[in-house]
Order: structure tokens, then sequence, then C-alpha cells
């Protein structure tokens, strides 16, 4: 599982360092390097390894091509999406569109969200987090699965 949230940084070739712990985790589950980097919003980043997205995928297989929903979610990931490869040196490119629409750009905040990473710019992420507090609705959503 990857979970909680460290600081890392873009350097000027818009790769991302992946924080150590998490590429550890990636590489102990997957045996791969390989990942999917991508968005739906181009507000923040997803960076899937390959065999999660490849999951996801043969879920939006089953629906029918002309579901909006699924031309709506491939569009948008394939526009802000591409496939790349944590390097030995535990870096990853981000798409040149992505990072400038998600002002990726020097100290990051890279979260874990079980089995993908979420990378936000700083600021952004603290806006989100203060428009969008925990609710008692979310707590009732949990509550239903024993959290």
């Amino acid at each position: 599982m990857l979970r909680g949230n460290y600081i890392a940084k873009m350097d000027e070739k818009g790769r991302l360092k992946i924080p150590a712990h998490f590429r550890r985790k990636i590489l102990e589950k997957y045996a791969s390097n390989e990942v999917y980097v991508t968005s739906l919003t181009g507000e923040n980043v997803y960076i899937f390894p390959l065999k999660e997205w490849e999951e996801i995928e043969k879920k939006l297989s089953i629906l029918p091509t002309n579901e909006e929903a699924k031309v709506i979610y491939l569009t948008n990931t394939s526009f802000w999406g591409q496939e790349g490869e944590i390097d030995n040196q535990g870096r990853v490119l981000i798409h040149p569109i992505l990072r400038q629409r998600a002002e990726i750009y020097g100290d990051v905040a890279v979260l874990g969200q079980l089995n993908y990473l979420n990378v936000w710019n700083l600021e952004r992420i603290e806006r989100f987090l203060a428009e969008h507090p925990f609710t008692e609705e979310n707590a009732a959503v949990l509550a239903r699965l024993g959290i």
C-alpha cells in the first residue's frame, strides 16, 4: 500500500524524484518500474504502477465504446497521460503539458493513495484541503465500511 505524504523535487528537465519509500514499495509489490502518469483534470498528477493502470483498462473495456463516462475518462486520462518508467535514480518524467497545467515545479507533495501516487503543487493541495474539509457525510460513508 502507498500511504502518507512526502515532499519531493521536480528537476529542471521535468523529472520527479519519487520518494525512496514509495519507490521501494512499488518495486516490491509490482516488480516493475513501469508507470502510467496521468490526470483527470490537469490540476494534479496521478502516477499509477502500470499493472494497476492495466487493471483499470480491463474494467473500462467492459463498457460499450460509446459509453459517455468511458469516453470522457479515457479522453482526459489519455490527453494528460503518458507511459513512463522510474529510472535508476528514482525519477519519472512528467508530460510537459501536464506539468505546466498542474504547476508542478520545485518542491511538490507526493501523496500515497493506496495503489497510486497523487502529486500536487504545494499551494494547490493546501487550497484543496481548505476547500474540501472532511465532513460528517464523508464519515458516514466510511462508517458503512467500518472505518
